[in-house]
């Protein structure tokens, strides 16, 4: 069961339930009995084919609106919100949840799109450092559905708002003496996160304005290009197993697809963390440039990918990316029980308490 719908369909009963929110939400026409695994691929599914209008006074409405959710939930598929990008300028995506009224919520993810040129750039915006908790992965990939649903977007710049980090990765308080419950739904979500962004049909370039380490380094190649800040002291790499962790196949296949076999194994058997002269050698980074010119210099180069015909670009890159993908879709679940079977091991709750311990100890 994929967790982000599922949250999403709790969200949405409480709006049914409750006459103090505002009903701004969309429903999909599908009916249960059209939703399969089959027809709901990243593919098909389109802003035109899913979304239309519902009214939230409508008792039969809301029923058929909640359980095409739980069918899609089922089905391993975010919850598909609402357009609400502004045509006549850039304009800040507000947070993707379904809220009461006077009850405002701290976003981890700002989003700036200009319709103009057909660009969003996706700031993440949760200090100190980015990690990457169950709510901004969730935020991360619904506001990709998002741009992706919106039909004045065609490229994404993913960078950061914090000084001297892209993103630390994976947060390992979702990890560390957690229930084995929580630790399915938290890998569920980075699952879902990655399928979303290393599958999108959209131009995606990472502006990576500081250090990105293991998940970090995930977001980072998942994308379509990369430009780092020249700065030695950045950092970017796939480190898991200095922290006891083994980095799962889907983050080996999505490096190995960047850099090379060989140089993945060093890599990850090493746990190395290249600086950004290194990262641009062996072909982990595309781009090296000053840290003020780092966005700017992803805007201009999305402009050259944007001058490809998009239905060829797009073709290939599903043509190059999909046996990655199908990888993981049709082993979800075993790779799911994989990785809560690893992490809850004493050992390893040991390892990640000692690094813990270290990072308190530094910060003190």
């Amino acid at each position: 069961m994929h967790i982000t719908a599922v949250k999403f369909t709790t969200k949405l009963q409480s709006v049914v339930d409750s006459s103090s929110v505002t009903p701004t939400l969309t429903a999909s026409t599908l009916t249960a009995s059209t939703l399969t695994a089959s027809t709901l691929t990243a593919s098909t599914l389109t802003a035109s084919t899913l979304l239309h209008p519902l009214s939230l006074s409508d008792v039969s409405l809301r029923d058929s609106m909640a359980n095409a959710l739980r069918r899609l939930s089922k089905c391993g598929v975010a919850g598909f919100l609402p357009q609400v990008f502004s045509r006549h300028g850039p304009r800040t995506l507000p947070h993707l949840v379904c809220q009461k009224r006077n009850n405002s919520t701290s976003s981890k993810i700002k989003v700036d799109l200009d319709p103009s040129t057909g660009v969003a750039v996706m700031r993440m915006q949760s200090p100190p450092v980015n990690s990457l908790n169950l709510d901004l992965l969730t935020e991360f990939t619904t506001t990709l559905e998002k741009l992706e649903l919106d039909k004045s977007c065609r490229g994404v710049i993913i960078t950061s708002s914090l000084p001297k980090i892209f993103s630390a990765g994976l947060d390992i308080l979702e990890m560390y003496q957690t229930s084995p419950e929580h630790c399915g739904e938290f890998w569920r979500a980075v699952q879902e996160m990655w399928l979303k962004l290393y599958g999108s049909k959209l131009t995606t370039i990472a502006a990576i304005n500081g250090s990105s380490p293991a998940g970090g380094c995930l977001v980072s190649i998942s994308c379509d290009y990369r430009v780092m800040a020249d700065n030695p002291r950045y950092s970017i790499g796939l480190n898991e197993t200095l922290l006891g962790i083994v980095a799962p196949y889907w983050f080996k296949d999505t490096m190995a697809n960047t850099v090379g076999h060989r140089t993945t194994e060093l890599a990850l058997a090493l746990g190395r963390l290249y600086s950004a002269p290194e990262a641009l050698k062996i072909g982990l980074v595309d781009e090296l440039v000053p840290e003020d010119q780092v966005v700017t210099t992803a805007a201009q180069t999305m402009g050259q990918w944007l001058a490809i015909d998009e239905h060829a670009r797009q073709v290939t890159k599903a043509m190059m990316r999909k046996p990655t993908i199908d990888k993981l879709l049709s082993n979800r679940e075993a790779d799911v029980d994989n990785f809560v079977s690893f992490i809850t091991q004493a050992s390893v709750q040991k390892s990640l308490g000692m690094y813990l311990k270290m990072l308190k100890n530094r910060k003190g």
